[in-house]
């Protein structure tokens, strides 16, 4: 079972996103800022990461910059989780390193596919 570390402080939005996740089989591993999300890259490995950009402590652009920096966590897909929308905030995210990015409010299947697209289907 692929394991995804969600990271998102807004507790309403991680147990949604968790519970759905969770329903299409992945293993879900959360943190709810920048400091305890890379701890827990290091420490659970995940197979993808979730990365909502604005999070206290470290945000989500460095705790990105940090994990890409490190050689155990360099190669882990990060999606950046942001309302940023605006003209380059795209391109911002993934300079930060973030391999994908996918705007709030999150359109499931959407963000689905890009999962798939870095892990691979799964079987339903």
């Amino acid at each position: 079972m692929p394991t995804i570390l969600l990271v998102e402080d807004n507790e309403l939005n991680r147990d949604m996103l968790t519970r759905r996740l969770q329903r299409k089989g992945f293993a879900v591993v959360g943190a709810v800022d920048g400091e305890e999300a890379v701890a827990k890259a290091v420490s659970e490995m995940p197979n993808l990461i979730l990365m909502d950009m604005n999070i206290p402590l470290i945000d989500g652009w460095q705790a990105t910059k940090r994990l890409k920096a490190m050689p155990e966590t360099a190669s882990i897909p990060v999606i950046a989780l942001t309302a940023h929308a605006m003209t380059g905030d795209r391109e911002k995210a993934l300079e930060a390193g973030c391999d994908e990015y996918e705007t709030k409010p999150v359109e499931f299947a959407r963000l689905l596919t890009k999962i798939d697209g870095f892990l691979g289907p799964r079987e339903s």
